[in-house]
This record gives C-alpha cells, structure tokens and sequence, in this order.
C-alpha cells in the first residue's frame, strides 16, 4: 500500500503545480495558502492580469543582468506570495493566523506582506538570497521551515 503524504508534503506538492503556471522566463515560483489543512487561495508568479507576459526581450531583469535577489523593482511580475495574497483579498478570505506553502523562500518584500497578513507559517522548498528577509522573519515570530523529502 502507498504511503500518504504528510500535509506539508501534501501541499508543498500543490504549491509546485501551481508554480507549472508561471510566465516568469527566470524562475517559476508556486504558492497555497492554506488554514485548518484548507486551501485558501493559489498564486504563481508573473505579470499583471490581462497584461502581456515578459519576453527575453521585455524582461528588464534578463536585460540588464540582474542577479537574483537584487533590484526587485525591476521585475514587472508580481511574486507568488503577492499573488496569493491578493487572491484571498480579492475573494474576501481571511489570511490570518495561515500558512503559506511556496516552493521558494519569499523575499524581504514578500516577508513584509507576509507579516502583515497575518500569516504566522511558512514552508518553503527552495532558498533564496535575501539577507533583510531572515532578519525581518526572525524578529517577527512566523515559522520559517525548510521542506525536505521525507
């Protein structure tokens, strides 16, 4: 008989099909906000709604050679962990008191929005290199978890 899934395996599985949905040319990042072992809202990173998507041309990030984690504001997307948060406002669900499954380590920009939606977990696949966003999660209080195979 297969073994079931842990929930965090579970949803951290989700959060990695989501990501399949990114228009991002550098990097496909997929996020589940879940409460209660319920899937809140989904988000994938890449440009606005109804906008076009980047294009090695238009990519200013690409363009300029930006390296990870620098010079956020240059991206023209937005990241998997707004998105997912804007979807819940969108449809009026509470993030409060949930956690985020993402399969890559959000941002300090990300980590702010984090903290102030009331998100008081984080399970992530994938590091990333962003010194300000482990200090503000180490003086916030949300749990930071490192998802490894089980």
């Amino acid at each position: 008989m297969k073994k079931r899934p842990s929930w965090d395996e579970y949803f951290i599985s989700i959060a990695c099909l989501v990501s399949t949905r990114s228009t991002c040319l550098r990097r496909q990042v997929g996020a589940v906000l879940v409460r209660e072992k319920r899937i809140l809202a989904t988000g994938y990173n890449g440009a606005p709604s109804g906008l076009p998507h980047c294009t090695p041309d238009t990519c200013l990030r690409t363009v300029r050679a930006v390296p990870s984690g620098k010079e956020q504001e240059l991206c023209r997307g937005l990241h998997a962990e707004q998105n997912v948060i804007i979807q819940a406002a969108l449809h009026g669900v509470s993030t409060r008191d949930s956690t985020l499954y993402c399969t890559h380590k959000p941002c300090s920009l990300c980590t702010k929005m984090i903290i102030n939606a009331g998100i008081r977990r984080v399970v992530f696949r994938n590091s990333y290199p962003d010194p300000l966003a482990e200090e503000l999660l180490a003086q916030s209080g949300v749990e930071m978890l490192l998802f490894e195979e089980e």
